[in-house]
């Protein structure tokens, strides 16, 4: 484990010296800043003269117990997480804890590993809290409607201005979902092709039959139904850019065609004998890696290193954690807007959820569930129970795998339970099991 960049300032409360010294010492031995306190009634004094990101406690303690200091700082301190230990567990105990505001439950014995991953899921929700109440700010026009602070998406937007100022041929990659579109638009409105058309053509979605035609037209009578001559969309895009999405999907005879189009500038009507010059820039996209079906012989290698004079990559979403917040915000305020709707909250447990989630449909993904639940979610706030069934636990992935089956099912149990605020049959219903089932779990524990 890397050591912090930021030396959060943590609080261990324990009645017990050595265990303090022992908390203290590893703890700062990965950059936290570390105070101690014997006691909950000596805790309340350092919180109240020192900020404290994250507070680790004690359960049973002599005078103030752990969920008394734990329901002190829910309800005084907005910026500081809480984290129970206890050498008492139960899952009653945890949901109770949960409930009363604590982030992490950890039982006695447990490892530094275990130790070090549960504070940093601490931090980490505390950091996407804070992120969350930031106010969001409107993106200014250079950044062409791409969302990010990530380096990754700075480097997208660095590549759109330095492919703008040129008309160089462009490939732009990345999975489905990413937004190569976007890109691709970016670049023409800031090049000196921008007052002329933007014409995207998805090349997977016309038959192949009918791609010749509509890409570079057809003369009156060049086949049964041609009743006049029309212009295709490379005419369309004169003097401007053509989108070719999904190159990846055209036939090797189309590939042809559209090799001559970027050797020659020039284009054949279907049923013409004469060549039309055209003068266009061409980026094209895809979600496939040309290159290997270029050894396997479903693309041409000559098209390929026409159209990959310049390449702009795409990360997915999974790569740019740190801007799926800033999206979610986005998608909110967009969406509330546009259907006249309250923007709603989303818990922090929920946000947690979305940034952890892999998003394998990317942005796309996201802006769709999120519109979604601005318009199916009642009230004006958004929980994990409000999530898609698919991704409302991905927060379990990552925990160690060197437990039990049991610890697993508790674990899971207390988190669905802590969800829904300890309602039973809420949570009986989620995890798919009778109410009577759960209270018979519970009292197994």
């Amino acid at each position: 484990m890397k050591n912090t960049t930021k030396k959060e300032q943590i609080l261990v409360v324990d009645d017990s010296p050595d265990t303090l010294e022992l908390l203290q010492r590893n703890l700062e031995s990965k950059g936290y800043r570390v105070l101690t306190a014997l006691g909950a009634v000596e805790a309340i004094k350092v919180l109240e003269s020192v900020p404290i990101d994250l507070v680790i406690t004690d359960l049973k303690m002599p005078e103030v117990d752990g969920l008394s200091l734990v329901r002190h700082i829910h309800e005084n301190y907005k910026n500081t997480e809480v984290m129970m230990i206890t050498g008492y567990p139960s899952i009653e105990g945890a949901v109770e804890a949960v409930k009363t505001g604590a982030e992490e439950y950890l039982a006695k014995p447990f490892t530094d590993e275990e130790l070090f991953a549960s504070v940093r899921r601490v931090l980490e929700k505390l950091r996407i809290s804070r992120v969350a109440e930031k106010p969001l700010q409107p993106s200014p026009e250079s950044r062409h409607g791409l969302i990010g602070e990530s380096e990754a998406i700075r480097k997208v937007l660095r590549a759109i201005e330095k492919a703008a100022s040129n008309l160089a041929t462009i490939l732009i990659t990345g999975e489905s979902g990413t937004g190569k579109e976007l890109v691709a638009r970016a670049i023409h409105y800031r090049s000196p092709r921008a007052s002329s058309p933007f014409v995207p053509i998805n090349c997977g979605g016309i038959p192949e039959s009918l791609l010749e035609s509509e890409l570079f037209g057809y003369i009156k009578g060049a086949f049964t139904g041609a009743v006049e001559t029309r212009a295709g969309f490379f005419q369309t895009a004169e003097g401007g850019t053509i989108f070719l999405d999904e190159i990846s999907e055209t036939s090797l005879t189309m590939q042809v065609k559209l090799l001559r189009v970027l050797q020659d500038k020039e284009i054949f009507l279907v049923g013409a004998r004469q060549s039309q010059k055209v003068d266009i820039r061409i980026i094209a996209a895809t979600n496939k890696d040309l290159l290997a079906l270029v050894k396997k012989d479903e693309f041409r290698e000559d098209l390929y290193y026409r159209l990959n004079v310049i390449t702009i990559d795409i990360p997915p979403l999974r790569e740019r954690e740190e801007d799926i917040l800033l999206l979610v915000k986005n998608f909110s305020t967009k969406f509330a807007k546009e259907f006249g709707k309250t923007l709603p909250r989303f818990s922090d447990k929920a946000l947690q959820v979305l940034k952890s989630y892999d998003w394998p449909g990317n942005v796309r993904e996201l802006e769709n569930i999120i519109q979604r639940l601005i318009i199916m979610t009642e009230g004006d706030s958004i929980g994990i129970p409000d999530l898609p069934s698919l991704m409302r636990f991905s927060a379990l992935q990552g925990v160690s795998p060197n437990r039990t089956l049991a610890e697993v099912e508790a674990e899971h149990i207390r988190i669905v339970l802590a969800s829904v605020d300890g309602n039973k049959t809420r949570a009986g219903k989620i995890l798919g099991i009778t109410r009577k089932t759960l209270r018979d779990k519970l009292s197994k524990r």
